[in-house]
């Protein structure tokens, strides 16, 4: 068998190296890479599942049709690309470029999607989308506080002698994590998870702090209170470095006591948690994405980031604050995190943008042109965005729409064509981590199927058929005789003398990388300080300059009894992976998990069959009763299809975070009932 080292494009932390096993054109094992510090260990069961994805029975291998009864016809390349290119022409000649949407999601990583971007600019511009449904509260409240989003190396982790990890389960959604965090408890160091829910990652734990969902900003600005009252900040540090101390410490009027009432967490535990953090050198604090998912949730992470600012634990190995490091997009058209929200001036071509959270409501004020087409890539929104139905209704009115993926999703089932997206081990490309700091080669390693050609192959004959070929055609590489890995070798040609043959021998670490991120005490803000007292905040969000804690109940007008949270599972990536067999054999069925308190109280056992409702709708399901669930709290994975019994974003309100244009999913109120 003929080995490669390759790497895991998806949409998650790891972006793991492992080892292929080709034979016969196929690939038949896969195995770790150690030589990637971040993860030695290999991938998880959504990696090792490759084997299974790229081969099912399930995949799409030729383009699909729609037919007169709802159905799916294969069609040639050919016939599709025509079809195809017919439909953009006509639009864009009646009612201009504006009248096509073009939705990217984030499902697959790596430079060959910038070809996307350069035919859509080709083409005149598209509506797009702007915003992020994962995680650019947070990018916001870390960028306002400290210019630039970056963390210490994965490694360094095994250094903090205390770990607090707050609103993230990486033994779940970032596993090459607790191969770190293991390190450091085995060097004597602690562990504390704060969640409402008891994880996996809480099972290991040396204390677990549960509070109600949404309460987190209050909870550590009752922290930060204690740390000032018993001295135990660093003044040296502050007076170096900070920005706004005197009117943070000013703010804080949220006790112990008053934090107890809000978050359920007692008084005292929170007193012993900030003397914990206060008394211990090293203190790596880690924030998931989930707790900022909220429209509080910008706020609620510069709450949290205001902690290790405090206590002088930035800048030093063992210390930090995790929550996503862009170091490694070196190349990235869209390194700027933010740029998920609209400039006219930046990117003229894509002048009219819809927000991801308010997805239906702003595709149905469309009028001037109304969209004719919709092309959608590396993404499922129909199951991912708020507010399904919707969204649902939303395409429903497009007359023509195209998919590109591997399998029938709930969007791919709207398409009236589908385009088969390759497979990871079918063209080569370079990817980064939002969480390592590598930069990584992904080579072909086989050939697609017959009826599959890689996305810039699809780009490419659909602007020759378009005529949209020329000079201005030099950033799609064509089809044919061409080779694709010298397009990438092309386009990483500018920076750092990076070259594809270093990147062919293993995952590289680029010379601008920082391993102790802020050691050199450069803060790149307004006024070169770390900000608690941030103008910009105000100025571009309508924030409170200084971190603050705002209650999620001055949203509700009829308050419903149960906090909806639909976090992600370590079976599935959103919406990927769950419909593959090796997935199902490890998985649970999906269920709607509440605690043993509110199931008596509504005489609910596990396995009845129960609604769950609020204003925006009903959906049915199978209840599980469980310790590890909050009282007054539901749980349901997000990413299950419909055919799944998912659905769950059909009751999820369309709200945007309080900063970054993110999607409020954990705002959901609902009510629970038997099913009659």
């Amino acid at each position: 068998m003929e080995e490669f080292l390759t790497v895991c494009p998806r949409n998650c932390y790891s972006t793991c190296s492992f080892r292929v096993f080709v034979k016969d054109g196929k690939v038949k094992r896969i195995l770790p890479y150690g030589g990637n510090l971040a993860t030695p260990e290999g991938p998880c069961i959504k990696g090792l599942s490759y084997l299974e994805r790229e081969y099912s029975p399930a995949r799409i291998v030729s383009p699909l049709r729609r037919n007169s009864k709802g159905g799916f016809d294969a069609i040639s390349t050919e016939e599709a690309l025509e079809i195809t290119a017919h439909n953009l022409l006509e639009a864009r000649e009646q009612d201009g470029p504006l009248s096509v949407l073009f939705y990217k999601g984030s499902g697959n990583s790596g430079l060959s999607n910038d070809i996307a971007t350069d035919f859509w600019k080709l083409f005149g511009g598209a509506t797009t989308t702007y915003g992020n449904l994962c995680w650019p509260a947070g990018l916001e409240a870390v960028r306002l506080t400290l210019g630039e989003v970056k963390h210490n190396v994965p490694w360094d982790m095994a250094e903090a002698r205390l770990i607090i990890m707050w609103g993230k389960n990486p033994a779940e959604t970032n596993v090459q994590e607790m191969v770190h965090i293991d390190k450091a408890l085995k060097n004597g160091a602690r562990l504390v998870v704060i969640d409402p829910r008891r994880t996996l990652t809480a099972d290991k734990a040396d204390l677990l702090i549960r509070p109600r969902p949404g309460t987190d900003a209050a909870l550590a600005l009752a922290l930060a209170r204690v740390l000032v009252e018993r001295k135990l900040v660093d003044t040296e540090f502050i007076g170096k470095n900070v920005r706004g101390y005197d009117k943070f410490v000013e703010s804080l009027d949220i006790t112990p006591a008053n934090a107890e009432e809000i978050t359920g967490v007692p008084a005292q535990a929170i007193e012993d948690l900030a003397v914990m953090i206060g008394e211990t050198d090293k203190v790596t604090f880690v924030a998931g994405y989930g707790l900022q998912r909220y429209t509080n949730g910008g706020q609620t992470v510069r709450s949290i980031l205001a902690l290790p600012v405090i206590t002088g634990k930035i800048g030093r190995s063992g210390c930090g604050f995790n929550f996503a490091n862009l170091q490694g997009y070196i190349y990235d058209n869209e390194k700027e995190p933010l740029s998920y929200y609209p400039d006219i001036e930046k990117d003229k071509p894509f002048r009219r943008h819809i927000s991801m959270a308010k997805f239906a409501e702003g595709f149905l004020s469309l009028n001037s042109p109304r969209i004719r087409v919709a092309w959608i890539e590396r993404g499922n929104p129909v199951t991912q965005l708020p507010d399904s139905p919707g969204v649902r209704n939303a395409l429903d009115s497009v007359p023509f729409k195209v998919v590109v993926d591997q399998f029938l999703t709930d969007t791919a089932q709207m398409a009236d064509i589908i385009f088969p997206a390759k497979g990871i081990f079918e063209q080569s490309d370079i990817v980064s981590s939002y969480w390592n700091p590598y930069v990584q080669f992904k080579p072909k390693v086989t050939d697609p199927p017959a009826g599959v050609i890689p996305e810039s192959e699809i780009y490419y004959r659909l602007a020759e058929k378009m005529n949209l070929c020329g000079k201005e055609m030099n950033p799609i590489p064509a089809p044919g005789n061409y080779n694709f890995e010298n397009w990438l070798a092309g386009r990483i040609s500018t920076y750092d003398s990076i070259t594809l043959d270093d990147l062919r021998n293993g995952p590289v670490i680029p010379s601008r990388i920082e391993r102790i991120a802020y050691s050199d005490m450069r803060f790149p803000t307004e006024s070169g300080r770390i900000e608690l007292y941030s103008d910009a905040a105000a100025r571009k969000w309508g924030v409170n300059p200084l971190p603050s804690y705002v209650s999620l109940d001055i949203r509700s007008i009829n308050r419903l009894p149960f906090r909806l949270m639909s976090p992600n599972i370590g079976s599935r990536i959103h919406s990927q992976f769950g419909n593959l067999e090796v997935i199902k054999s490890v998985s649970k069925t999906p269920a709607w998990e509440i605690c043993p308190a509110d199931a008596g109280r509504l005489g609910i056992k596990t396995g009845d069959h129960i609604k769950i409702w609020n204003s925006r709708g009903e959906i049915t399901g199978t209840a599980r009763v469980t310790k590890r669930v909050k009282k007054g709290s539901v749980i349901f994975p997000n990413g299950i299809w419909l055919g799944e019994g998912g659905g769950v974003n059909a009751l999820i309100d369309p709200l945007e975070t309080d900063m970054g244009f993110g999607a409020a999913f954990h705002n959901a109120e609902v009510d629970i009932e038997k099913a009659k």
